[in-house]
């Protein structure tokens, strides 16, 4: 009988204390309690960038992987809770994460404090009936604004000032200092492309990629746009038989043989393209919208810039 009384005494111990540590548990994650302030990020890019900021005063966490198409990746239950549960979120904007918009909507709508980058930064239309621009999204602005390091300079101040406004218990004047290093490394980018495109000769500054997604760079480096495989801004349309045809007419006027294809997508397009024009075409991998793992050439901004600076004008040099 004693063992029996033991018994029952030792599963209503055991039971308090699994209640004692889910009731905490659940307390902690509603309240706050101890847990350091959060920042949540939709797309590495802008990650790697509000982790320079931040540095070590809250958590960032990045949603999207690396090597991962903005355009299409999309979340777990887990992550979008992430989304609700967060002192700030951090995401381009501007149609950039088709997939993502709703759930950020959400923790907006909860009260989560939202910042979007790319509509902040000046952004750039795409325009129809010029050289190289989708038709179909004239008007529309082009999320893509990560290709001018200028206007990663003005955002990253801006993320800055978010985590100061909305995420309690930071140093603000440690952000501020991480903000202000991360400005200098920026500008040191800005300087070092200028020298870099300038070795460029002025009749070889065109670009074709897989869709439009360097239209900043273009702008603010003096490149023309010929074109796209893909004529749109987003990487889930398709090409046409005479979309291609069209391009290649356009290769041929401006005595382009270069195609920018983006690294983290199968390149097969541009290889069509290629056999359009009858092989004698060059495909260039770039890193154009998203980050890489450690180690893999482009796993930072500062990386992926440089990497492509240097693959942009050994390409358009080479005889």
């Amino acid at each position: 009988m004693s063992v029996r009384v033991g018994a029952a005494r030792v599963r209503a111990l055991l039971l308090s204390l699994v209640t004692f540590f889910v009731v905490a548990g659940t307390a902690t994650g509603c309240s706050g309690g101890d847990a350091r302030p959060r920042v949540v990020v939709t797309t590495n890019i802008l990650g790697d960038i509000t982790r320079e900021i931040v540095g070590d005063e809250a958590d960032v966490s990045v949603l999207m992987k690396p090597n991962a198409d903005p355009h299409s990746f999309g979340l777990s239950a887990v992550q979008a809770a992430e989304l609700e549960n967060a002192d700030l979120v951090v995401h381009n904007g501007l149609g950039l994460e088709e997939n993502v918009l709703r759930h950020v909507e959400a923790a907006r709508a909860s009260g989560v404090a939202t910042f979007a980058a790319g509509e902040a930064a000046d952004p750039l239309t795409f325009h129809a009936g010029e050289e190289g621009g989708p038709d179909d999204e004239a008007g529309e602005p082009d999320p893509h604004f990560w290709t001018d390091p200028d206007r990663v300079r003005k955002a990253a101040g801006l993320i800055a000032d978010q985590v100061v406004e909305h995420v309690d218990g930071v140093n603000e004047q440690a952000v501020r200092d991480n903000a202000a290093h991360y400005d200098g490394q920026l500008a040191d980018l800005t300087t070092w492309m200028e020298k870099s495109f300038a070795t460029i000769p002025e009749g070889r500054r065109a670009l074709v990629t897989n869709h439009h997604v360097f239209g900043y760079l273009a702008d603010r480096f003096g490149f023309r746009v010929i074109g796209a495989v893909v004529p749109s801004g987003t990487t889930l349309a398709s090409p046409s038989s005479s979309d291609l045809r069209s391009l290649t007419r356009a290769m041929e006027k401006a005595e382009v043989r270069t195609v920018f294809a983006d690294s983290s997508q199968p390149t097969r397009l541009a290889e069509v393209l290629r056999q359009e024009m009858g092989g004698d075409v060059d495909v260039v991998p770039l890193y154009s919208e998203s980050l890489t793992e450690k180690g893999e050439g482009a796993d930072t901004y500062l990386h992926m810039m440089r990497a492509n600076t240097s693959a942009m004008t050994e390409g358009l040099t080479r005889d």
